[in-house]
């Protein structure tokens, strides 16, 4: 008879089951897009708990979180031997507000924010009603936490608390040159976190990837009652979705990708790809900041060239003259390797972030990093008063094991890591970052469990839609190009703007276009191109009026009330700055 598998880490809950916490968020990250939980864990309905909830071969829903509906489906834990050890999968659905039994329900549509590591029931409790008025109200959204991630079980954990987890974190650089060591000491961290990753598994490490994953949301798909897949994924959950396409092509019913990972670079652990609009997209910043003039960018100058030039001044006197700040949130310093990850994560969001952005460079200019202090050391370390209540613990130790299981690719001794990072150099000024993906899999055990290796060329049962931006700065739109040629009658939907996924812009055009794909099935036209309906900076001549203070530049005024829904969406969700779309814990 199956059974519930969980780990032998018993001395840290949080990685099997949790409560609803009372507030959480208030200290995250402004930079960070993670999905947060600030509101996913506040608004429980009283009494529910995972840790109550059975897990079950059939989908049995309880009622959560205002309204919402929970569930954890069992899974095997290896999928060769499916009455061995199982795996839990937590489940939220947002019902479609149309009966079931109507002609208008249109089934589940599964949702994953990314990551590695991020959390899908999170993504639908924040951002379920906003994903309904782009996507219509026929159908179910369905978030669900990947095997090893938040409420799933069993949760990757290599440390004994959370205290000790956020201790050793704390101790990792960003990038791969940011102490007096260089490459050598997160090299020697990555080692040592595959040592822990030994000590700490007992059988289930290696079932966590990808490609589990993938075999997972097919599972949930069936307990429906269904077979085939809807599917919406950003970022490495673009991962997910064409792994499962490549594994399930005649179980493909929508499957849309957006910000695409490049998964023959992935499945390689090489990651050489995703870096390539990075440089563009602050560009963007330069070039919108000249444009909107000095009364709506503080960083102003005449030029782009200008501001770039400015920003470089900055940036080589923190190499030499870290800051030193005191504010109500802490105090500490303010350096270089602290101002370029702050620019990394800020291209994630240009509408949430880039006025932010001009305001605090224009305040290091004169010597102030408050502004930029209290938001990069906002959320390092908060005590719990209960650990069970922890859902983002785990997190990084979940992005550690599927990067290093999937890519497989490792840097064993230190001649390699400089070599690569020397590769890495030679195509990107971002290259130190980067490197910090392969150093984590240093010594990580060798599974070599998995079939899949990157796409093979597929025909789906439906075409997939893949979206992607002209100035991402992790996931270029070369990728979705790229993944699009394995995939027969594929369709790549362009938006012309700056920032990580479609949502990172509000684009009334692309968001009707993937509505479109969802309700009927149509592809956009190739080669179709989508510009945003607003700008992250006002132009210089736009008047004083109502819509002003929202950057607004143009609006259809025919607009149906279908379409202003959306707009209102994808415009909120733009310039919100805690999510959908997970930023890479890398760069954290």
């Amino acid at each position: 008879m199956s059974a519930e598998y969980h780990t032998n880490i018993n001395s840290r809950p949080s990685a099997h089951c949790l409560t609803p916490l009372n507030d959480v968020g208030a200290t995250k990250k402004l930079a960070s897009s993670t999905t947060g939980s600030q509101h996913a864990l506040n608004n429980a309905v009283g009494g529910f708990s995972w840790c109550k909830l059975a897990s079950m071969k059939d989908l049995t829903w309880t009622t959560c979180y205002d309204g919402h509906e929970c569930a954890r489906l069992m899974v095997p834990l290896d999928y060769a031997d499916p009455d061995g050890r199982q795996a839990s999968i937590a489940l939220l659905r947002k019902p479609a507000a149309v009966s079931k039994d109507s002609g208008l329900y249109r089934g589940p549509i599964l949702i994953n924010p990314g990551g590695p590591g991020a959390s899908g029931v999170d993504m639908v409790i924040n951002w379920g009603d906003r994903f309904s008025k782009i996507l219509g109200p026929q159908f179910d959204l369905v978030g669900f936490d990947p095997r090893g991630v938040a409420r799933s079980t069993p949760g990757v954990t290599f440390f004994k608390t959370e205290a000790e987890a956020a201790l050793w974190w704390q101790q990792i650089p960003t990038a791969a040159n940011n102490s007096n060591e260089g490459i050598a000491r997160p090299w020697a961290q990555g080692r040592l976190l595959g040592q822990l990753a030994v000590e700490s598994d007992d059988g289930y490490l290696r079932h966590i990837n990808s490609e589990n994953t993938a075999q997972d949301m097919l599972s949930i798909v069936n307990a429906h009652g269904l077979e085939k897949l809807q599917y919406w994924g950003f970022s490495y959950g673009t991962v997910l979705g064409l792994t499962f396409a490549t594994l399930f092509p005649d179980k493909v019913e929508r499957i849309a990708v957006d910000g695409v990972v490049d998964i023959e670079d992935f499945f390689q652990g090489l990651y050489l790809t995703g870096f390539e609009d990075t440089n563009k997209a602050l560009k963007s910043f330069f070039t919108g900041c000249a444009d909107t003039g000095p009364d709506n960018c503080p960083f102003w100058a005449p030029t782009a060239d200008d501001i770039e030039r400015n920003l470089t001044t900055i940036l080589q006197s923190l190499r030499s003259r870290p800051i030193p700040v005191r504010t109500e949130r802490g105090y500490g310093l303010f350096d270089y390797s602290t101002l370029r990850d702050l620019l990394f994560s800020l291209l994630y969001k240009p509408y949430a972030f880039f006025p932010l952005l001009a305001q605090g460079l224009a305040d290091l200019a004169r010597g102030d990093a408050s502004l930029f202090f209290d938001i990069s050391n906002s959320g390092i370390f908060e005590c719990k008063c209960d650990e069970k209540d922890a859902v983002s613990g785990q997190l990084r130790e979940a992005n550690a094991a599927i990067h290093c299981n999937d890519g497989g690719n490792y840097l064993e001794d230190l001649d390699a890591a400089d070599g690569y990072l020397k590769q890495l150099a030679e195509s990107t000024s971002w290259a130190d970052g980067w490197a910090m993906k392969r150093l984590f899999c240093a010594s990580w055990p060798k599974f070599h469990n998995r079939i899949l290796h990157g796409p093979i060329n597929v025909s789906t049962s439906h075409p997939i839609l893949l979206i992607g931006t002209t100035a991402d700065p992790v996931t270029p739109l070369r990728g979705a190009k790229k993944m699009s040629t394995f995939f027969d009658r594929s369709v790549v939907l362009t938006q012309d703007s700056a920032g990580h996924g479609s949502v990172s812009a509000p684009s009334t055009c692309t968001q009707k276009y993937i509505r479109d794909y969802f309700v009927s099935g149509s592809l956009p036209p190739p080669d179709t191109v989508c510009r945003p309906d607003v700008l992250p900076f006002p132009p210089a001549d736009l008047h004083p009026g109502p819509h002003s203070s929202e950057r607004q530049v143009a609006f259809d005024a025919s607009f149906s009330s279908a379409e202003r829904e959306i707009f209102a969406a994808v415009h909120a969700m733009s310039k919100d700055r805690h999510g959908p779309v997970s930023k890479p814990l890398w760069s954290m």
